[in-house]
């Protein structure tokens, strides 16, 4: 019990890491949500501020001047639509007579009739309850007397003196955010090195290279994003904008511009831009195309934009899926409210790369990232779990297009069949579904029999002519499962790739290898022998029969596939020899590839011509 509890806490570690760290968002945010818009403009910002200071201008000097300029255009824009706003707000009562008009178009008669039912309904339920319940009908039902509400004393000047408090707290909290915001970018980019140092001190010199490497990552990210994502929404303004001119909207410029820069709130924005110049096209137009117009105009646009032109540029910059963005949208709204939703694509981006560099953090990147795929063999295995032979036999072909067959069989079949043996050996594998992912292999197999790989139009193929005075070396091959079926299917493998090859092939199981068959393998000093072993549990079973095969075979060669193994670092091709006793084999290989190689080598004569095909 006691060696269970730290690998549990070892796995509920990242978990209270990760709630933790809500917390302190949440409760932190008044500080934090300053802090992070800062730390966006800054990303943004740092780029132009480098360029200048490679042209020998002073670093206080390019953060001053870029600083000048970027809050002087925020300022700016932010100003003139904001007048802007206000002239239209002046106008929007004048056009209330006329939107009221216009929609009591839509309603039909029936409709009309039906909405005065419900307002006589309301009326006699108000008449209901204000009888029932006045002074008079509880004195008349003999019911407890009103109680007398206390009086209380307001003093106007306090009052007053409030309301002004509040109404300055009102403009100046906004205020005093931007300020903090102005001065945390500031100094971000005025002591960019400072920050990063710090971060690593904090990481610990054992980490320098994996904080490095994440810091930089996230920095180009999200400097990427926010490029793109201003090029974007500028378009995007543009072309609404002229959209709205040619449909004959008032202020056309306006709504293109607010549309540009509300694009920047996920999901809100866009309705918002959408809804204003729609309640204008309303009230100044004489019909209904106007607004279809619009309405038609906002769908082509955005559908262009979230479908095609963001997810090519968005996805393959910031790391992130379609869904996680979503995802995390409406989580950093719940958290942070309006600025969590602005800020919710950059935070999202530092928790991708924290997962892709933090180990006890990789689920983060599992869940939210955009390369996140199963690979080949898991993909094809799931499938044969699922019991859908069909896709996994499409996903194998998929694969297999242009590429050599071996590379499938290595890729893709015996990592698969090891999925296979370790489910099967911890019990998580029923029979039939074992069967049947062995029968699909094999019959996967057997289909392949006549595959020929697909070369590019222009390619060479160099194809071995063996020269009249030198012959190559002429030899069988016997393939030797070891035990079970998933090895019965790699030497089947083995045997095919060998046929191909233009080799004398002999396949055995090792049941059906006896003494008698092994003394006449004996008369042959040339045949090679390969035994054929997938792990889990594969060393012992190969070492047993090698050993066998040894003590009647002094004289010929033998080759033990392990196969989808790696081989120990710390080991020498030497040393993996001997741990096989007494019955050393010739040499061990871990890929049918290496297989393949090997008895090319052997085969291969010391000279010869090559024809040269195309």
């Amino acid at each position: 019990m006691s060696a269970a509890r730290p690998t549990e806490f070892s796995k509920l570690e990242p978990l209270l890491l990760l709630s933790v760290t809500v917390l302190i968002l949440y409760f932190a945010r008044d500080l934090l949500v300053p802090l992070t818009f800062a730390l966006t403009l800054a990303f943004l910002l740092a780029p132009a501020v480098a360029r200048l200071e490679t042209r020998r201008v002073p670093r206080v000097l390019a953060v001053a001047l870029v600083g000048i300029l970027a809050f002087s255009l925020i300022g700016g824009v932010g100003y003139v639509v904001a007048r802007q706003l206000l002239n239209v707000a002046r106008s929007l009562p004048d056009y209330h007579l006329k939107i009221q008009q216009k929609m009591s178009t839509v309603h039909s008669s029936t409709e009309q009739s039906f909405e005065k039912a419900i307002i006589a309904f309301e009326d006699i339920g108000d008449d209901f309850i204000t009888s029932a319940f006045t002074p008079a009908a509880a004195g008349n039902n003999q019911q407890t007397p009103t109680q007398i509400q206390p009086v209380r004393i307001i003093d106007p000047d306090r009052s007053q003196l409030q309301a002004t408090a509040e109404l300055l707290m009102r403009f100046l909290r906004p205020i005093g955010t931007v300020g903090v915001v102005i001065v945390f970018t500031i100094y971000l980019l005025m002591k960019r090195e400072d920050l990063r140092h710090r971060i690593l001190l904090l990481a610990g010199m054992g980490r320098i290279s994996l904080m490095t490497q994440a810091l930089q990552e996230a920095a180009t990210r999200i400097s990427q994003y926010l490029f793109f994502q201003a090029a974007v929404n500028a378009s995007y303004g543009i072309l609404f904008g002229s959209g709205l001119y040619l449909i004959g909207v008032p202020d056309a410029t306006l709504w293109g511009v607010l549309a540009g820069i509300l694009r920047v709130v996920p999901y809100v924005g866009t309705a918002t831009s959408l809804a204003l110049p729609l309640i204008v096209s309303v009230a100044v137009s004489s019909s209904w195309l106007p607004p279809i117009l619009i309405l038609a105009l906002f769908l082509a646009l955005e559908l262009s934009a979230t479908n095609f032109v963001e997810p090519w540029l968005y996805s393959s910059r910031t790391g992130i899926s379609s869904l996680a963005l979503l995802a995390m949208a409406i989580f950093w709204a719940l958290l942070w409210g309006w600025p969590g939703l602005i800020l919710s694509t950059p935070l999202t981006v530092c928790i991708v790369v924290i997962g892709r560099h933090v180990p006890q953090m990789s689920f983060l990147h599992t869940l939210l990232g955009t390369d996140a795929e199963l690979s080949t063999e898991a993909h094809f295995y799931e499938r044969l779990l699922a019991m859908d032979q069909r896709e996994a036999h499409a996903i194998a072909t998929q694969f297999l297009e242009g590429k050599p067959l071996v590379e499938l069989y290595d890729a893709v079949l015996i990592p698969a069949l090891s999925l296979v043996e370790q489910d099967r050996h911890q019990g998580n594998l029923d029979d039939v579904r074992c069967n049947f992912f062995f029968l699909s292999i094999g019959e996967l197999v057997s289909e392949l029999t006549d595959y020929k790989q697909k070369l590019p139009a222009n390619s060479i193929a160099v194809t071995p002519y063996p020269s009249r005075s030198v012959k190559a070396q002429e030899f069988a091959v016997v393939c030797i499962s070891a035990s079970d079926q998933a090895d019965e299917l790699t030497a089947q493998m083995l045997v095919q790739l060998m046929e191909r090859s233009n080799h004398q092939t002999l396949l055995l199981s090792a049941n059906s290898v006896s003494t008698e068959i092994l003394d006449s393998l004996a008369e042959e000093s040339n045949t090679v022998i390969f035994i054929s072993a997938l792990p889990p549990f594969a060393f012992s079973q190969a070492r047993a029969i090698c050993q066998r095969v040894r003590a009647h075979l002094p004289n010929n060669r033998i080759v033990i596939g392990l196969w989808n193994t790696t081989n120990d670092p710390d080991q020498t091709p030497e040393q993996t020899i001997e741990r096989f006793g007494s019955g050393k084999p010739t040499v061990v290989v871990n890929t049918l590839a290496q297989a393949l190689q090997q008895v090319a080598q052997w085969h291969q004569p010391f000279s010869g011509f090559y024809s040269i095909q195309r």
